[in-house]
């Protein structure tokens, strides 16, 4: 039997704001990427965002760390020092690691979120720091990354598990990147459509670009975001979906 695991960046709301329907997802999913503060969340946020993921129980919890930038939400690129980028790492794995440890729970993987991901996709000096920088801080990590692009080549070079993700809700360029959010029909909003397409990459290995082009794709790991319009009824689609084309949802 095929199987995939599911994912959803998690825990980015931040004191009197709430963001997404938590409690609602985590139990539909295998993964989560949980906030570390710099781009969402709070320690109280994070302490809940854990305690929702142990009361799961079956629920793999990551680090989702990002360029310092709340304002932005960690979508705005920021020209930091390699020295830098290890130590914002290492700080925001630390932090949930904390958390993670209260609780009796185990850090499953890793995950850059926004434009600290996004950035990758250009700047191989950057992804091989972000390896080597979760290699070190612990050579267990999972390193969850934008399928066949510079993230999964340079935890694979660094000797890290690596796990190749895709997106249900987002559009792809003809080399495999991701669409910019700036760009009209980045974002899929369509159930249907993103659902045919998540079942097409698990089980085709192929997705169709912006431009129509069939890409070759690594679906290891599906993610939804969690703080879209349509994440909770994207992920019960997709579970559904998954299961009646006999693919089994399964932690990283």
């Amino acid at each position: 039997m095929l199987t995939v695991d599911l994912n959803s960046d998690l825990g980015e709301s931040y004191g009197n704001y709430t963001i997404g329907k938590d409690d609602e997802i985590i139990p539909l999913i295998s993964s989560a990427n949980v906030a570390c503060g710099f781009h969402a969340s709070d320690p109280s946020v994070m302490q809940k965002t854990v305690d929702m993921i142990k009361k799961s129980g079956r629920t793999g919890i990551g680090a989702h760390p990002a360029f310092p930038d709340l304002m932005g939400f960690g979508r705005r690129y920021m020209d930091l020092t390699m020295a830098e980028v290890r130590s914002i790492m290492i700080y925001q794995m630390g932090a949930l690691e904390g958390f993670a440890q209260m609780y009796g729970l185990k850090m499953n993987h890793v995950k850059p979120h926004g434009a600290l991901y996004n950035a990758t996709f250009q700047d191989k000096e950057l992804a091989e720091t972000i390896a080597e920088t979760v290699k070190a801080y612990n050579p267990d990590l999972k390193l969850l990354g934008l399928s066949n692009q510079n993230l999964v080549k340079a935890g694979e070079a660094a000797g890290l598990p690596v796990r190749h993700e895709v997106f249900a809700d987002r559009a792809y360029e003809d080399d495999g990147t991701l669409v910019s959010r700036r760009e009209e029909g980045a974002m899929i909003t369509d159930t249907n459509e993103a659902v045919g397409r998540v079942i097409r990459m698990v089980k085709e290995g192929k997705t169709e670009s912006i431009n129509g082009r069939d890409i070759d794709i690594q679906a290891d790991s599906v993610c939804v975001h969690g703080d879209g319009p349509n994440a909770l009824e994207f992920v019960k689609e997709i579970r559904q979906q998954l299961g009646e084309n006999g693919i089994e949802i399964k932690t990283m």
